[in-house]
């Protein structure tokens, strides 16, 4: 299988790309630092090829995905993981605006290609590391909920297009939890999973083409307390 993750050189990108390498997958792999998806390409030289791109700047974007497809010829699952997010209580613009930049206008221009490639194909199986945190208003993070929410809508309304327009391309959403990696920020965390276990988590919910799939499987309780919990008990959270 050929596989492209966007997002490969940290966290769950590099935890799944380490998995998926060891099946005898070909892959191609997206980051922003050339050091590291160097280091990830010598160590499986036959199966790696790699593009350094920021998904905040389009044309880079661009040219690298179009330079793995190129290589790998087709693609069959596309996973993008890149994302950021911040704590901040106290409405810091600057410190909005990178987490709107990538999780907002990046990520889409970057789901939107790779959907548009598996209509031309007319297969694939795109993917998007979402978040649990996207299914309520954060105040200690609200650009980062607020992020999350839009990419859980917007992988939501490209399963609709794929299922109404009858091609053979699956699209699905990941929302983990906290899980143990730099994204996980703030004091008082909790049920924060290792991410080797969220991977496995991943991979076999993406094996199964699942439309959507919290990981791990204990965020599936937190998740619907936390869609059903009325706002003037949510406050007080």
């Amino acid at each position: 299988m050929n596989i492209l993750i966007i997002g490969a050189t940290s966290g769950i990108g590099k935890t799944l790309f380490e998995r998926y390498v060891t099946e005898g997958n070909r892959l191609g792999i997206v980051g922003r630092r050339t050091h590291l998806l160097d280091e990830l390409r010598q160590e499986h030289p036959d199966t790696t090829v790699t593009a350094t791109a920021d998904i905040t700047k389009q044309d880079e974007t661009e040219r690298a995905i179009d330079a793995l497809r190129a290589e790998l010829k087709h693609i069959d699952l596309a996973i993008v993981c890149s994302g950021t997010g911040d704590i901040n209580a106290t409405l810091d613009y600057t410190v909005e605006r990178p987490t709107i930049d990538t999780n907002i206008t990046g990520w889409t221009f970057v789901i939107d290609m790779l959907y548009h490639i598996f209509e031309q194909q007319g297969h694939g199986h795109l993917v998007a590391i979402t978040s649990a945190g996207g299914l309520r208003g954060e105040p200690m993070a609200p650009a980062y909920s607020a992020s999350k929410a839009y990419q859980i809508n917007y992988m939501e309304a490209l399963r609709k297009k794929a299922h109404k327009s009858g091609n053979n391309i699956h699209v699905t959403d990941i929302r983990p939890g906290l899980v143990d990696t730099a994204m996980a920020k703030g004091e008082g965390l909790f049920w924060v999973m290792p991410v080797e276990k969220v991977a496995n988590q991943i991979v076999a919910a993406i094996r199964k083409q699942k439309s959507k799939a919290y990981v791990t499987k204990r965020w599936n309780i937190l998740a619907i307390i936390n869609k059903n919990l009325p706002f003037h008990l949510y406050r007080l959270l």
